[in-house]
């Protein structure tokens, strides 16, 4: 596989924790802590294979919705997480970026995200972000937020916003583009991930449950990537000449 074959930046849906542990009688907990051997393998894929971003989607705007004890759960893991991985990421040239609205956040997560930010903030093999109390419309709306406001103080003029004005607002602004979102557990859906980020980028969707997605199913997935010509609105005769 030729490097022009690999993708820049992976976005992966991390789906299918609940039923993975409800396959194995256990509450649905147990899957979201099996989880996270997955998300060590994607990184250790990543970086091997030099894709340059890879975006986590670990818990949306919409997941609050959830029984109380998991969200409880998953803010209690989160924390363990930032606190024993961390040091592992910096080790291997890792940069650690949260996007979403930490807002409804406790602040001493709030805090621990900070110091890991800044901690691997001069890594350069990998950026791993982790989207949390994330959505796609929220991204849109915060970064039409920032450009009104800056219109609004004289900053900016409305005829200078055009699509690379609006990207350098949204979360991922100075990332290379999305070149191709994963979706495990089945399902055929974005769920509010990257909607302005997507817009180019190639979709795969796996019915591999996420505690099951290995190096293996990573590297089908790149396969496949690999096996699309893609157009950008050009033809495919353009493209091949």
């Amino acid at each position: 596989m030729s490097s022009q074959s690999i993708p820049r930046h992976v976005a992966i849906i991390m789906d299918g924790n609940g039923r993975w542990a409800k396959q194995r009688g256990k509450i649905r907990t147990f899957g979201h802590k099996a989880g996270v051997e997955s998300v060590r393998n994607a990184v250790a894929y990543s970086r091997k294979k030099g894709i340059e971003v890879l975006t986590l989607f670990a818990f949306s705007s919409e997941n609050w919705n959830r029984p109380a004890d998991e969200v409880g759960v998953l803010m209690e893991l989160f924390k363990l997480v930032l606190k024993s991985e961390v040091k592992r990421l910096h080790k291997n040239d890792v940069r650690l970026k949260v996007v979403g609205d930490l807002s409804r956040f406790d602040p001493k997560l709030v805090e621990r995200i900070r110091e890991a930010e800044a901690l691997t903030a001069e890594n350069r093999s990998l950026v791993l972000n982790i989207a949390a109390n994330y959505g796609g419309r929220w991204d849109i709306v915060q970064a039409a937020k920032q450009l009104a406001e800056k219109v609004s103080a004289g900053q900016l003029a409305c005829d200078q916003i055009d699509e690379a004005c609006f990207d350098a607002h949204t979360s991922l602004a100075g990332l290379a583009d999305l070149d191709l979102l994963i979706r495990t557990g089945g399902e055929s859906r974005v769920s509010n991930f990257l909607l302005w980020q997507l817009a180019y980028a190639e979709l795969y969707f796996t019915s591999a449950l996420w505690p099951d997605f290995n190096e293996e199913e990573f590297e089908l997935a790149v396969a496949d990537f690999s096996a699309r010509q893609r157009r950008f609105g050009k033809t495919g005769e353009q493209i091949e000449a």
